[in-house]
């Protein structure tokens, strides 16, 4: 397969897994800055460009890979699959409904597909929830809770796009495992800082509680983390995981049953590398996927709702 990635920011570490796949033939990269795109041709041997159109008309290109601003997602996510190529997404993948209905519109105009990097489902820690929630290992899930905090180091953060921009990943997860959620309670505070939120939000399904909490506005030095705390009839899971920005990455999953407490140990897998994977096989297979446009477009109407609510 030709891969043409769009971005030189988030695109550079993708064409660095694409150029390592085994499907992956060629890798074209498209950006404006010409000191970075020469560099990722020399430490990667890619094809570069600065003119999209070298893209767009090239009929040897397969797949898409758009790593731009979100606001221009659907510009050019359109744009790819009325050139006849399909389309993997950055998360998020639009931050408008009229964005999110063109993208889905355009997918069977086209024929084409857009899958989304939704890479939360194919992390170790989080795939095992999914799967022991499924085949009911310690019965049946009864309530849990996910987190993500940082400290503000990733721009604005506010109240009008925490949502959006960083529980996201949550939302993705949660609507994968639990599907459609119409009741919920949403309580959020910027604490006088409009750029940095503390947000929680309340899910209830038939017998299954569950609750989100995200914040940007962590002190300066709190590590970058993520975790969850789930209940089942006949246990826990206890997940954690933190990242210093210095490289150093901390985690563990934990399991208490009637037999007691157990360390977990989990495959060591990218999930960036995973999605990408996953993502070439069904769409060079023609095979279904658990990232397809219309489960990350389920994530993000929420998102969307949450965020009306919070502001």
């Amino acid at each position: 397969m030709k891969i043409a990635v769009l971005g030189t920011g988030f695109g550079a570490y993708h064409a660095e897994l694409l150029t390592k796949n085994e499907r992956v033939d060629k890798v074209i990269v498209y950006g404006r800055n010409e000191a970075k795109l020469q560099n990722l041709k020399q430490t990667l041997g890619v094809e570069i460009t600065t003119n999209i159109e070298d893209i767009m008309l090239d009929n040897t290109i397969d797949v898409i890979d758009i790593c731009l601003p979100v606001t221009l997602h659907r510009q050019y996510a359109v744009e790819a699959l009325k050139h006849g190529k399909h389309v993997f997404c950055e998360t998020p993948v639009c931050f408008t409904i009229e964005d999110a209905l063109a993208m889905k519109e355009a997918e069977q105009l086209y024929g084409r597909r857009i899958l989304v990097n939704q890479f939360i489902k194919f992390d170790p820690a989080y795939k095992y929830l999914y799967e022991t929630t499924s085949n009911e290992k310690y019965g049946k899930l009864l309530a849990f809770t996910l987190k993500r905090e940082t400290s503000p180091l990733w721009g604005d953060l506010g109240l009008h796009s925490i949502s959006t921009n960083l529980m996201i990943h949550e939302l993705d997860f949660v609507t994968w495992l639990l599907g459609s959620l119409e009741e919920y309670f949403v309580w959020g505070t910027d604490g006088g800082r409009s750029e940095q939120a503390l947000v929680r939000t309340h899910f209830q399904k038939t017998n299954v509680s569950a609750e989100i909490v995200v914040s940007s506005q962590m002190p300066t030095g709190y590590p970058f983390s993520v975790g969850y705390e789930a209940y089942f009839e006949q246990g826990k899971l206890v997940y954690q995981e933190s990242d210093d920005m210095n490289g150093t990455v901390e985690g563990s999953l934990i399991e208490y049953t009637s037999a007691g407490k157990q360390q977990l140990l989990l495959e060591q897998a990218n999930p960036f590398e995973k999605s990408i994977t996953h993502a070439l096989q069904c769409l060079e297979e023609g095979s279904t996927s658990i990232i397809e446009l219309d489960y990350a477009l389920q994530a993000m109407e929420l998102a969307i709702k949450i965020e009306k609510k919070l502001v």
